[in-house]
Formats: C-alpha cells, sequence, structure tokens
C-alpha cells in the first residue's frame, strides 16, 4: 500500500512540475509610462495581465533624461529573476530601448505610441520628421528648476484633445492634474545604442496620435522590422488607457512568442 501511494504522489509530481516550470518561466511584464503620464496610465492593462496570470511591475520613470531614466529601469529589470518582456508608453519607448541594454533576460520590447529612437535621434527630431503633432502649442509655460533646466506640462485645459481625446472628460480631467512633467532636456537627449536592433519587438498605436505623428510611428515600426504593428483606429496617445484590451493582448503576444 505504501509502495501504491508513493508511486501515486511520485505521478503527481511528474504531472505538476511541468505546469509549475511553466509558471515559473512565465515572463514579467514591466510597464514604463512616458511624459504628461505616470503609471496609473497603465492601471486597465495591469488588471487585464494580472487577471491571465502575469506578474506586472510599473517601473518608475523619473522624466530627466534617456540614459538616466533607463539606468533606473535597466536597475528594475535587473532585480528580475527570470524572463522580462519591457513595455514603454511614449517618452518611456526611448527609456526601454536604451534600459534592455546588457539585460539578456528582456525577451521582448513593446512599443505602445512610443518612440523607438535609432542612435543619436531625439524625441523632439523625431516628432518633427512628420507632420501632425500638435504638442508644441498645447505646453503650459516651463517651469524653472532651481537645481537649473526646465520642466514641461501640458495645459491642463488643452489636456483632454491634445494627449486623450478618446478618454472620457472627467478621466482625462483628473489624468491632467496628476501629469508628471518631463525635463526639457530629457526629450533633446540623443539615444545610443538601440535595444529594438537586436530584440523582438512589437509596436501599437492610434491613428489619432497628436503628440507623436501617427507617420511616425509607421516609420519607427517598420524600420525596427517589429513581429507586429498595430493600429486602432479613432484611438489617441494614450492607446493603453482607452484601448486597454489591445493593448494587453499584444504584450500577452510578444510574452508568448518563442
Amino acid at each position: 500500500m505504501n509502495r501504491l501511494i508513493a508511486g501515486g504522489l511520485a505521478l503527481a509530481t511528474a504531472l505538476i512540475a511541468p505546469a509549475v516550470q511553466a509558471q515559473t518561466t512565465r515572463p514579467t511584464i514591466v510597464l514604463v509610462h512616458g511624459a504628461f503620464a505616470d503609471s496609473s496610465s497603465w492601471n486597465g492593462v495591469i488588471t487585464i495581465l494580472e487577471r491571465d496570470g502575469y506578474t506586472v511591475i510599473a517601473a518608475p520613470n523619473p522624466l530627466r533624461g534617456v540614459r538616466s531614466d533607463a539606468s533606473v529601469v535597466s536597475d528594475v529589470v535587473r532585480s528580475v529573476d527570470g524572463p522580462v518582456v519591457l513595455v514603454g508608453h511614449s517618452y518611456g519607448g526611448s527609456v526601454i530601448s536604451e534600459a534592455a541594454q546588457g539585460r539578456a533576460n528582456v525577451k521582448a520590447l513593446v512599443f505602445v505610441s512610443a518612440f523607438a529612437p535609432d542612435a543619436g535621434e531625439t524625441a523632439v527630431g523625431l516628432t518633427g520628421k512628420f507632420p501632425g503633432s500638435t504638442l508644441a502649442t498645447a505646453l503650459a509655460p516651463a517651469v524653472n528648476l532651481t537645481s537649473g533646466g526646465k520642466d514641461l506640462y501640458i495645459l491642463q485645459a488643452r489636456f483632454h484633445d491634445q494627449f486623450a481625446a478618446d478618454v472620457p472628460v472627467a478621466a482625462a480631467r483628473l489624468m491632467a492634474a496628476g501629469q508628471r512633467p518631463i525635463a526639457e532636456a530629457a526629450l533633446a537627449e540623443a539615444s545610443t545604442a538601440p535595444a529594438w536592433k537586436t530584440t523582438p519587438s512589437w509596436f501599437i498605436y492610434g491613428d489619432q496620435d497628436r503628440n507623436i505623428p501617427p507617420a511616425a510611428m509607421a516609420f519607427m515600426a517598420e524600420r525596427a522590422h517589429v513581429k507586429q504593428a498595430v493600429v486602432v483606429k479613432g484611438a489617441s496617445h494614450v492607446v493603453m488607457v482607452s484601448h486597454a484590451p489591445e493593448v494587453a493582448s499584444l504584450i500577452e503576444r510578444a510574452a508568448n512568442t518563442r
């Protein structure tokens, strides 16, 4: 009888082991917000990913400079035991491409209405490469910092139309009040060696983006030879807020690609 029980336990362990291994090797999703937003902009995406069994970290993005911000995110990635899918929104795209350098556990990059700059390119330069951005006219007067430099915000009265036109007005009003400023110098800081040249990448953006011209994102996605580019009709710059299911679905696709 004891041998029968032992045999049953051994069989059960053998059956369970692959499932446990699958769980432990499932990638952790690290989300990086962009300028004029914060980690709460990922709430809808996080809800879906966690429901589907993924561990999610909404990493801090100081919005001070590409290399310094990437260092913060890179440290978060280094702390994760196992594979990582690194996801960046807007300016966060520049950050994740920089942060993934030298991190062998980053298995995929997902750019969400984001910059995917080549070496030497800046967010400002890529925005102006194609017509369509109205961000410059929607910015509030710069805040002069006692430490030097300037912080940029979007005028709260213009925030809904400029940044989140397909988000309910009440929700956009809260986002406007809680927006995180970006250092002006960060948008003009050149990227170095881009990780999208060596790491499988995915792209999703809206065709009504008023911050980064959709044509610019189409150009960057094609240049990066992405596995898949999804264009969401009618979506604003915050496609992860207004179309969380589509964004989460693409992230999971990247996570499940071998």
